[in-house]
């Protein structure tokens, strides 16, 4: 009995986000080539899910920025499913190898314990690691020279980061209910246009986007946004719920986004 009550509460504390079944089905059932590869950045083996599309022709890499959580699951279908769009998808698990014993983010034992070391990171060594992601992302054969980055939640935030520092060696960033830089000079140094995704029900992140957007718009760069009514923080992960209605708000601000991102994917 004792076991029992020990296995239950251990399942109800394992986070419905870090257990995903459907984005694993979703993953087991592709049709479309998986494969890890690692590199070396900030003195550790940093592991990489890439994700090549089914296309005769050579295509825009997509540089795929997970959320607090580290690379679970979803991150890694959201990768297959831009995949399935015909871009080549680079998600960097940027927790892996950064806790002593802990290979990548299915390694911790809960999605708390992948948190807590996402938030243990250092901002530049974050940087760090995506410039190499992109230096490994530019020697891709398959790749078309059309580099962009997307992220969500605190992947989001270090989306819109990212831009500051990369210069023109990207093409476009993409921020997923993430927050802009707080100081306005950073902004100064974005060279690509930035696109925000947000849900009408997330004041926390939404209080911030006219504080990006004055910035922005002081330095003369593009920020366009879309805020989808209804819709709650992360609702590309609930919204990908199979289980769900058509109609829920995060399923139907799930979809929308996605048309929008391959729009401008492809407009690139």
């Amino acid at each position: 009995m004792k076991t029992f009550l020990s296995l239950s509460i251990a399942l109800l504390l394992t986070d419905s986000s870090f257990a995903q079944d459907y984005a694993m089905e979703q993953l087991e059932n592709s049709p479309r080539h998986h494969e890890w590869v690692t590199i070396e950045s900030n003195e550790r083996t940093l592991h990489n899910f890439v994700v090549y599309p089914e296309t005769s022709e050579k295509a825009p890499v997509v540089i795929v920025i997970h959320e607090n959580r580290g690379l679970n699951a979803w991150a890694r279908s959201f990768a297959d499913q831009l995949a399935a769009k015909g871009f080549i998808a680079v998600a960097p698990d940027l927790i892996s190898n950064t806790v002593k014993g802990i290979e990548k983010t299915t390694d911790f034992e809960t999605s708390d314990a992948a948190r807590e070391a996402i938030y243990s990171l250092e901002p530049d060594h974050v940087t760090t690691d995506l410039m190499n992601v992109l230096e490994y992302a530019k020697t891709i054969e398959a790749g078309n020279g059309t580099f962009a980055v997307a992220g969500f939640c605190w992947g989001g935030s270090q989306s819109f980061r990212f831009a500051t520092n990369a210069g023109d060696a990207i093409d476009v960033a993409f921020v997923f209910y993430g927050t802009g830089p707080d100081a306005e000079e950073a902004y100064a140094d974005i060279q690509v246009p930035v696109y925000g995704f947000y849900g009408g029900n997330d004041e926390r992140v939404n209080s911030t986007i006219p504080r990006s957007e004055e910035a922005m718009n002081e330095f003369n760069k593009t920020y366009e946004y879309e805020i989808y009514e209804g819709a709650g923080h992360a609702y590309m992960r609930s919204g990908d719920d199979p289980e769900k209605p058509e109609d829920d708000a995060n399923v139907v601000a799930r979809n929308q986004s996605w048309e929008r991102l391959v729009e401008l994917l492809n407009s690139l």
